[in-house]
């Protein structure tokens, strides 16, 4: 690959990073922040089921995106991808889980603004409604899943130790496939904007063809992996253990409700299978991981009426509204200084 073509992805794996910093921490937040996971074991499963996810199931989230902003030059997608990693590193920085995908919608928006382009009302409005639906939606799948597992546990009566060996193996089974719905989902907001632009030549290895979009979210979930290990620890802090007083079994509920939602926002096969019955498509649009675990952590505490910290939920949720903000002046500043100080193309 060309060393330019490294250079402009570079903003995207920054992007990447800092998604693996931030919302990939959520899937172990909550069973690291109740020290029923160690914070390593929690990153290398992350790690490898943020891979899978993302170059077996990552490309159906990526078209809404793409309808959003069709960014075909890739010194636009670099400039793009980086003001979006720049805000997320730094309300990341300020120990905010904010959205990933917030962010990259904002410099979408960015830079439809900077080339006179117009955004499409209706995939906005369709973006916009799932980070509405998603916190909601999480919260009730957990209130479900906690009634469920705590009448299930009383019928089963288990001792002490064998109902934490349960719950060890239940957090980190969740983890995984969090992390790989984490993957399918998220993908698109770290190398969506490079997929019309980068110039990435299909290859066959082991009988399958791995596309220029396949490569693209490869390299990018190795980038979210390299944000979990070095980066992540300070948020899942933030969400396992701030919000509210955590349980073994809490902490599982959320996980798991997290993990539905945005599976349930990156399946193609499941939406199709809404299609066959004659039920409306449900919308494939990278979700926040952040408002999906902390929607399922308030669904538990409203329903235990366990005290929450209101400040803590206050901060991050004017983290949620800024950030996009942020990223669309940021964008636009951005691509005003590449092709004017430095010759890119952007349009």
């Amino acid at each position: 690959m060309d060393i330019a073509i490294w250079i402009f992805l570079s903003s995207g794996l920054f992007l990447g990073w800092s998604l693996g910093a931030n919302d990939a921490a959520n899937v172990f937040g909550t069973a690291v922040g109740s020290r029923m996971v160690k914070f390593s074991t929690a990153a290398m499963i992350c790690s490898v089921m943020v891979i899978l996810g993302a170059v077996i199931s990552g490309a159906g989230a990526s078209h809404t995106l793409g309808a959003l902003g069709k960014v075909s030059a890739i010194g636009g997608a670099f400039t793009v991808a980086l003001s979006a990693g720049t805000t997320v590193y730094f309300m990341t920085k300020s120990g905010l889980p904010v959205s990933t995908g917030q962010a990259i919608v904002g410099a979408i928006i960015g830079w439809n603004l900077f080339t006179g382009l117009s955004t499409d009302p209706e995939v906005l409005t369709k973006i916009l409604s799932t980070w509405v639906m998603c916190p909601i939606l999480a919260a009730f799948t957990a209130v479900i899943l906690y009634k469920a597992v705590t009448k299930a546990i009383g019928w089963w009566r288990p001792g002490l130790f064998q109902l934490d060996q349960w719950t060890r193996i239940g957090l980190i089974l969740a983890g995984a496939f969090g992390a790989y719905s984490l993957g399918a989902n998220n993908i698109a907001n770290v190398m969506g904007v490079f997929v019309l632009s980068a110039p990435l030549e299909a290859f066959d290895f082991a009988g399958i063809e791995f596309t220029g979009a396949m490569q693209l979210f490869f390299l990018g979930a190795v980038a979210i992996s390299v944000g979990v290990f070095t980066y992540s620890k300070k948020v899942m802090m933030t969400v396992g253990g701030n919000l509210i007083s955590m349980t073994p079994v809490t902490a599982w509920v959320v996980v798991m409700a997290h993990s539905i939602v945005l599976f349930i926002f990156s399946s193609q096969s499941l939406s199709n299978g809404f299609v066959s019955l004659g039920l409306p498509a449900i919308p494939l649009v990278p979700v926040s991981s952040s408002q999906a675990v902390i929607g399922a952590v308030i669904g538990i505490a409203l329903l235990k009426r366990l005290p929450v910290q209101w400040p803590v939920l206050g901060k991050i949720l004017v983290g949620w509204v800024i950030t996009p903000i942020l990223s669309a002046v940021a964008c636009f500043v951005g691509l005003f200084i590449v092709q004017n100080l430095f010759n890119q193309v952007v349009v």
